[in-house]
């Protein structure tokens, strides 16, 4: 099996081709390039029916002179497509309902295995050069580009209080939290004012830079975490700021997504 890598860094260009080895030792890498340009030349060089005509790209998504979809412009692809990128576990849930993987650097053997093994399966459906294949390759290029976009995340929220309608923006709220089923929150400024949507529709609508689901009762901002310490079960309790009269302990689960966020 032939493959091109498309990887600007030569480090991780490297890497992936050591992994490779280790995963399938009978494929062959047949080029690396590094920008879209190079790929466009590559490929136009190095087309079907040549003997160095890839049947596997493993392609980043992010190259020095731009996103790697303006290869797909300039060029007819006629071979499968597995992705690389750097973008963050938000980005990689939406990508993996797709029907070519997506791996997320650093990419890790178990990963790159699987993939390849997909990739294995499915092409006895999708054959190089077939119509079905370009038209598939066309569709999943689109969706990846749109997926890919800057999501916009809500900036404020309309709460009633004091018996009127006022704005609330986010960068004020301090953490959601639910209390005996009712949904609320605090602003950085001590005021708790209750909201109508649940704690999983906020997580979707919040940048996850800025907010983090640490259980089932509390969705938090980065600034209103005053003190870490450690909690019995392999957990965390939080000392929030404004104060509030519930435990806010970070689930076995969130731990390490949880060290992650704050570390960032």
């Amino acid at each position: 099996m032939n493959i091109l890598i498309v990887e600007d860094e030569e480090m991780a260009a490297k890497k992936l081709i050591k992994t490779l080895a280790s995963v399938e030792p009978t494929a062959t890498v047949v080029g690396v390039t590094g920008s879209i340009w190079e790929t466009v030349a590559w490929l136009q060089a190095n087309g079907p029916g040549q003997a160095s005509a890839p049947d596997l790209i493993l392609m980043d998504i992010e190259l020095a002179d731009g996103q790697s979809f303006q290869i797909f412009k300039e060029i007819d692809v006629k071979c499968s497509v597995i992705f690389t990128t750097s973008y963050d576990e938000y980005a990689i849930k939406a990508f993996k309902v797709n029907s070519v993987d997506y791996l997320l650097k650093p990419i890790q053997a178990d990963e790159l295995e699987a993939a390849l093994a997909k990739f294995h399966r499915l092409k006895a459906h999708y054959r190089s050069g077939s119509t079905g294949n370009a038209l598939t390759m066309e569709r999943l290029v689109q969706e990846l580009h749109q997926k890919l976009q800057p999501k916009e995340y809500r900036q404020r929220f309309l709460v009633t209080y004091a018996h009127k309608l006022i704005a609330i923006d986010t960068q004020q709220i301090a953490y959601f939290f639910s209390d005996n089923k009712m949904n609320q929150f605090k602003t950085i400024d001590g005021r708790k004012m209750a909201i109508d949507y649940t704690l999983d529709e906020l997580e979707t609508m919040l940048d996850p830079r800025h907010f983090f689901r640490i259980n089932r009762s509390f969705l938090i901002s980065v600034s209103c975490v005053d003190q870490i310490q450690p909690y019995f079960g392999n957990r965390l309790a939080l000392q929030l700021k404004p104060a509030i009269d519930k435990e806010a302990v970070v689930s076995r689960e969130k731990l390490t997504p949880f060290k992650d966020w704050m570390g960032k």
